[in-house]
Parts: structure tokens; sequence; C-alpha cells
């Protein structure tokens, strides 16, 4: 059905788990035709008659409704916010009043097959509580929430059973593994799952009516862990039903919607490939297991992925599901843990054929993420583990098992290449119960002393992940945010700063913080390229016609002023709405700041969000046709992008042009950790033809005066040794600063537990005495202000003539040797 947002009540917890309260009755029109008539998961599950979860469709309509290129879509009752639909494709039609049936994942236990199935998915549906939505089209959803859900148009009908977060009004009731959540027979949708949907025996049926018969359930294959994980990422066994799968219970999992426990076998076998441990997962349900128990368990091997296995760009995770176990014992030794030393993980990542790496035979030797998969589920420990990625608010930090490798002068790991991934980074999370021991804040550089140990487990977020049983105690390493100089008065500083989606919605804290970086730690430059200024209301509506900034830079520039800085002037140019990608609704756009008291902006009407600026000639000199202006902005390279701003400066007579870029972002590019190897860089595409036109409207500047003072700057998504910085600095009409820091210095974002460059600063030939700095102020602490750190430039700009250039060289000379006795700016 069509349906109008809902009021939603959320609290975000410390697994970020969203929950509602009394959402009100949903303003909709119930769907006419196709409805969710049943839904039941726990096929297959101990106590269980049929062997198979299923979602079940009907048509309350009077003609034939189709079904092709729609989906079901299944989320967790509780999603976090790395939850992610998962979805099944359907094909063909429903007859008036007729039925048609979903086969999804197939369980260990029950005797009684599906009929026929009209589609055949392999979600594994919680037995008790989820959220099931009949789609119209193939893309996951996105939402998690019921507002957001509600106004998501693609959806043709949804029910939320078991007290899920997602629902219709009210949530049907709680299935169970002999029960399934059905519509009445009248199929009534009155857009509240409590009154459409009562809890009862399941009774799939097909297109043909069918209600029972389908294939004998196979015999279960007696099989070892080792067995099952095999000498690939796939295990030879999957979607195989297997029994007397023993080991020793080493972790559990007792929160959240993957609820689960880890077993080891002791017997190891010889082959060094194999991994002798594997996760248990029992959805919504802890497990009544206990560490130390010697267990004997059956189920379904199922190779677990983040997202849709068909096109999944992750890699998965073998685990057993609909699983039986019996405690033969308790309080049993725990098989020694694999103690993870630099000389263990190979400084080469992955093969890579051009492809999907799963069936490769695995080389752990030879390479890092292959040792991994070894080792997958297994208890490994590191060993004073020192900090790469700070404590995010997903209670989960970065560490390096290669500490040697790459280092920082701050105690990071810099990513210098493609092919130079820090093979020794890896994610750590915490089993621990947070009131046990919280989980620690910790920066880059920081340590966990002791032993931090658990299973080795994976995520689409960071890659391969050690789920903590014990954690090492946080060891401070003084971490201090940086303080660049002041620029002289003779010198110009420009600087960039991404702050991070900013609007007036933001805390008051959030501007006092990023001006006080302005202030305190880039010491006032003259101007400041901003990037991401969100609108006046921010993400308060999508297309709601505000794109007006004013408020948000008024505020912002009010609290540099409180911080002891400038009163900075702004200039900028609103986009048209929704049309340059950002976060939904805040209309992201750069901006600049700049000390008039320091540097005169000059301004030339007719810049607007789709006219493009030029260049002219005035004797001899360049100058913009608009100011500010944009860069060609209709231009499909800048399609759901920010448009590149152009001002012209003058300082001390000098002119200088500033172009300040935002360019797409790296969403959609596969996972340098992932199964297709080497990943595919699809946002590469885009950047390089905004840097084809940065760098022609660069090159028409230079035309028009070789000697023109070019400042390029902002948050260009990319590496120094990216094709699209490689196009900007071809020939060396522009230089790329931080490609010339020393390679332990080369950073100012941290993802994944890798220090990596995708702001820059770029400058033409003229400039003058350039010196350059990246003040780190952000990226590496647990507590930030913006995700990025700025960095900045000062240099004498050029007047194009060498005999007056070299009079404001030894102006700056003197201020440099003398200027404890001169004026500061």
């Amino acid at each position: 059905m069509r349906r109008t947002p809902v009021l939603l009540t959320a609290a975000v917890a410390s697994g970020l788990v969203l929950s509602a309260v009394a959402a009100p009755a949903a303003l909709a029109t119930p769907s006419a035709d196709a409805v969710i008539a049943e839904v039941y998961g726990g096929g297959g599950n101990s106590g269980a008659t049929l062997t198979n979860d299923f979602i079940e469709l009907a048509n309350r309509g009077t003609a034939a409704v189709s079904v092709d290129g729609f989906t079901v879509q299944y989320l967790p009752s509780s999603a976090s916010a790395g939850s992610t639909w998962q979805t099944t494709p359907l094909a063909g039609s429903i007859a008036p009043g007729g039925r048609y049936l979903i086969a999804e994942s197939k369980g260990a236990a029950g005797t009684v097959a599906l009929p026929t199935p009209d589609a055949t998915g392999t979600i594994a549906l919680a037995g008790t509580a989820a959220t099931v939505a009949l789609v119209q089209g193939t893309a996951a959803l996105t939402c998690k929430t019921v507002a957001d859900c509600a106004a998501d148009t693609r959806v043709k009908d949804l029910v939320g059973f078991g007290g899920a977060v997602v629902r219709e009004t009210n949530s049907a009731p709680s299935a169970s593994n002999t029960d399934s959540v059905a519509r009445a027979a009248s199929l009534a949708d009155t857009d509240d799952n409590a009154v459409d949907f009562t809890a009862g025996a399941p009774t799939p049926t097909n297109t043909k009516g069918e209600t029972s018969g389908g294939d004998p359930v196979p015999p279960a294959t007696d099989a070892k862990i080792h067995d099952i994980q095999g000498t690939t990422r796939l295990s030879p066994l999957k979607d195989k039903q297997v029994a007397n799968v023993t080991g020793i219970v080493t972790a559990i999992r007792a929160f959240g919607s993957a609820r689960g426990f880890w077993v080891t076998d002791p017997q190891a076998d010889a082959d060094p490939r194999t991994s002798e441990g594997i996760f248990v997962f029992t959805g919504s349900t802890t497990p009544a297991v206990a560490v130390g128990d010697a267990v004997t368990v059956g189920g379904k091997v199922q190779e677990f992925y983040p997202d849709s296995p068909a096109t999944s760009a992750y890699q998965s995770t073998t685990q057993l599901t609909a699983a039986q176990w019996v405690i033969g014992s308790n309080g049993n030794p725990l098989p020694a843990p694999t103690a993870i030393t630099p000389d263990l993980i190979s400084d080469v990542l992955v093969p890579q054929p051009g492809g999907n790496i799963e069936t490769l035979p695995l080389e752990p030797v030879k390479y890092s993420l292959d040792f991994w998969e070894s080792h997958e589920s297994e208890i490994v420990t590191l060993a004073d583990a020192r900090v790469v990625g700070p404590s995010t608010s997903f209670n989960e930090l970065y560490v390096t098992a290669k500490p040697a490798q790459n280092p920082t002068t701050r105690g990071g790991s810099v990513y210098l290449a493609y092919d130079k991934l820090n093979t020794g980074v890896l994610k750590v999370q915490s089993l621990i119960p947070f009131a046990e021991q919280p989980f620690p804040q910790a920066n880059t550089g920081d340590q966990l002393t002791g032993l931090t140990s658990g299973p080795v487990s994976y995520s689409n977020f960071g890659g391969v992940t050690v789920l903590a049983t014990a954690m090492g105690a946080k060891k401070d390493n003084g971490l201090t945010k940086e303080v660049t100089r002041r620029q002289r008065t003779g010198e110009l500083a420009v600087a960039t700063y991404n702050l991070e989606n900013l609007s007036p919605a933001n805390p008051q804290a959030k501007f006092d913080q990023l001006a006080h970086g302005i202030v305190d730690n880039l010491s006032s430059p003259d101007i400041v390229n901003l990037e991401e200024i969100q609108d006046n209301n921010g993400p308060a509506a999508v297309g709601d016609g505000v794109v007006a900034a004013d408020q948000t830079l008024q505020k912002f520039t009010d609290a540099i002023v409180a911080a002891g800085g400038p009163r900075y002037e702004a200039r900028q140019i609103d986009p048209q709405d929704v049309t340059d990608g950002g976060e939904p609704g805040g209309n992201i756009r750069v901006a600049f700041l700049f000390n008039p008291a320091r540097v005169s902006f000059v301004d030339r009407p007719g810049g607007d969000a789709t006219t493009p600026v030029g260049v002219t000639t005035d004797r001899g000199k360049a100058h913009l046709t608009i100011s500010p202006g944009r860069v060609d902005p209709t231009n499909t390279a800048w399609t759901s992008s920010r448009k590149p701003l152009v001002g012209e400066f003058v300082f001390g007579g000098r002119t200088v042009f500033v172009i300040a870029n935002h360019m797409n972002s790296k969403g959609g590019d596969q996972p340098t950790h992932g199964r297709n190897q080497p990943p595919t860089r699809s946002s590469e595409v885009q950047r390089a033809k905004q840097a084809t036109l940065l760098r022609g409207f660069v090159d028409q500047v230079l035309a028009a005066d070789h000697n023109a003072n070019v400042i390029v700057a902002g948050d260009l998504n990319d590496y120094p040794f990216s094709p699209a910085v490689q196009t900007l600095t071809a020939g060396g009409a522009l230089k790329d600063l931080i490609a010339g820091l020393p390679e332990k210095e080369r950073y100012s974002y941290v993802f994944e537990g890798q220090s990596q460059v995708l702001d820059h600063l770029l400058v033409s030939q003229a400039p003058r005495g350039v010196d350059y700095d990246v003040a780190h102020i952000n990226a590496e602490f647990a507590q930030q202000a913006s995700d990025h750190d700025p960095q900045v430039v000062r240099f004498r700009p050029s007047t194009g003539n060498s005999i007056t250039d070299a009079y404001y060289d030894l102006v700056d000379f003197l201020d440099q040797l003398l200027g404890k006795f001169l004026p500061r700016p």
C-alpha cells in the first residue's frame, strides 16, 4: 500500500538499536491487490513439522496481479545501524483470490517439505519476531524506522510481528517454531498488523493451491568442523544438513538479532588451511550453553553474507543455522588460542585473479586474508595491541597486529598505494557485557595492554574482526591535537576543512569545537575553504525547497568570533534543491570564509547554481567573469555531486584564485577486504571526469596568465596515487602538497584503521615560499568535531614580476628574522 509517515519515538542504545513506542495509526491507502498473507520463520527448527521458512502472498483484488520485478524483503525485529534488508526476487502473477508461495531458508529439523514454491530464496527468517515487506523493485530498502519505511513508496505491503520495530501501526503477535502469523481469510488490510494478523499453525499454499508435498528431507552428514570449513572460503557442505559436529563452546553472543555461540574442535586436523572453529547461529534467541561446554551439534551449513548472497561484494562467514545440540559435559578447558604475531601475517593481502576469490584454495602463509579465513571462528589472542583507528559510537576500534607496517608518526598505519593496504589492521568489537567492562574510548596510538582475545569474525564494516571475550586495558598514549603556526604578515594562509554536515540543527557544541579548531589549531587562516555546509534546516525534509545556508554560515562565523577569531565573511552559491548529493535534505555545498582585514574578495555578479564561470584577461592578467562562480555546473560529471566554487581574492595587490571542491564520494566501491579482487572502484569513473573538467578550468586560468596564483582545495575523495589526482597534477601545472610530505605524515582521514588522504591542497607554480601543514585534530580521536583533519598552506602570492617578487621575498625574510619585533596579522 502507499503510506504516509507515522510518528515515531526512538531511543538509541549502546548498540544503536532503534526502538519505537506507541506509534499512532498510519494514514494509508491499503493495497487493493497483492498483500502479505502469511509469514513463518520456524521451518526446520526444533519441534517444527515443516522444513522451510516461507512467506506467502495473496491477491485480494478482482484481477490477476503481476509480481514481476517485485521482491520480498526481510529485516531483523530490532534493526541496528548495521542491519540490512535481505531480498528475494519474484516473478509471475497471482490470480484473484489466489496465493503465491516463497520458500526461504531450510533448517535441520522438520519432516514435511513445502509444496512446490513459486519463488525460492535463502533468507533465514527469525522464528519469533521480524519485519517482512513486499516491495516494488529489486533494490534493498534502507529504512530502519516506521516513519522512513512508511515514506518509501516502493513498499507495497509490510508486516512486523513479535514486537518488531518496523511494522504497520501495531505489531502482529509473535510467531514460533510451530506457529506462523497469517492474515484472516478475508485478506482484510487495515494497515494495523495487530488487527490483520493472528498466530496459528502454518498453512503454506502455492499458486496451484497445493498445501503439502515436496521432496523428502535428505539425511544429515556426520562432519567435523574442519570438514565443514574446508580449504576455500566456501564450505564444501554448503546448504547441507550435518550432524554430530563436536567441540567446546568458546564464546557466546547473547545480544542483538544475530545471537549464537562459537565452537572449536580441540582435535585439529593437519591441514593449516582448515579452521577448527564455527559459529552456531540462534537468531534472536540466547543459546542455553556456557563457555566450556562440550557440545554435539546438528544443523544446516550456510554461508552468511551481510547482504544479498547473489550480489554481495563482501566475504561470507560459514555458520550452522536451525541448529540443535546436546551438551555432553561442562567446565572443559578451552582449546589453546592462536597467538597472533607479526610474522604470521603476510604483507600481501590476497590473490588478485580479477574476480571472485571464494573458490580459490587458501594459502594462509602467502596471503593475509587467507590466514584469517583459515582461523575463522577460532579464538585468537593479540598482546599489547596498538590502536590505529579510534573508538567509534558503534563501540568498535581498530588495532594492528603488525606494528612495524607503515606506522605514522602518531601511532596509526598509513595507506600509501592500492597494493599497500596494511594487512595487519583488524577491527575489535566486544562480546563482554557493558556492565562488566565498558568499551574503551581509545585514540590512535593508544594501546590495549595485556591480551585481547576472541573469535575471528568478518564484518562488512571493517573486514576481519576480533569479537573480544577479553579486552586489554587501555593505555593512553597522550595523543594531542596539533597546532599549526600563524602566518606571517607577508604570507597568505589558505585552509581547507570538511565540517561533516554542518547545519543549525547541530548542537552549539559542534559549532564551538569546529570554531576553536579554526582559531586555536589553524591559527585563523586568511581564507578557509569549507566542505559539507548544509542548508538552514539541515536534513529536516527532502525536497522542501530550502537551499539557503546563510544561517549555517552566520552561526559558524559567530562561533569563531566567540572563540577569539576574526570576523570572517562568507561567499557561496546555493545549489538547486536535491541535486548535489550528500545527506538527504541537507543540500551540502562548498563555501569560502575570508578575513576582510587581511584579504579582499572580488565580487562579480552573475553567479548562480547553473551559470558557468569563465576566464577573461585584462592587461595580461587573468580574472573571473563571475565571482564566486561554479565550474561547468550543468555538466553530467557533477550529477548528484558538489560543483566546484571559484573565488577571486586580492592580497596585498596580488590576485589569487581559490577553487573549492568536494568531489563525489567513494560510495558504491567494492571493499578492499571483499570477495572480488581486485575490488571494483566504480566511483573513480565520475571523479576522473570531474578531475578532467577541473583541470581544464585551471588550464584556462594559466593560459590567460601562466604566473597566476591558483589554489585547488578541498575533499577530493581520493588518494594522491589515484587517477583523479594524477590528472590534476599531470605535467606539473599543479603540485599536490600532501604528496610531498614524508610518508609517515601523509594522511588527513582514518577509515577502517587505515590512515589515508582524501583532502588536498594543490598549488600552481607561481606561489612562493610555500609552507604546508596538516593539523591532526579529529580523525585520530574518539571525540571528533569532524571526521576529517583540516590543512593549511601559507605562501607569498607572486606578482608575475621577478623584481617585485624579490622585494616581497626580502620583506618576508626580514619578518621571519625579526618577527618577534613586528606586529602579527
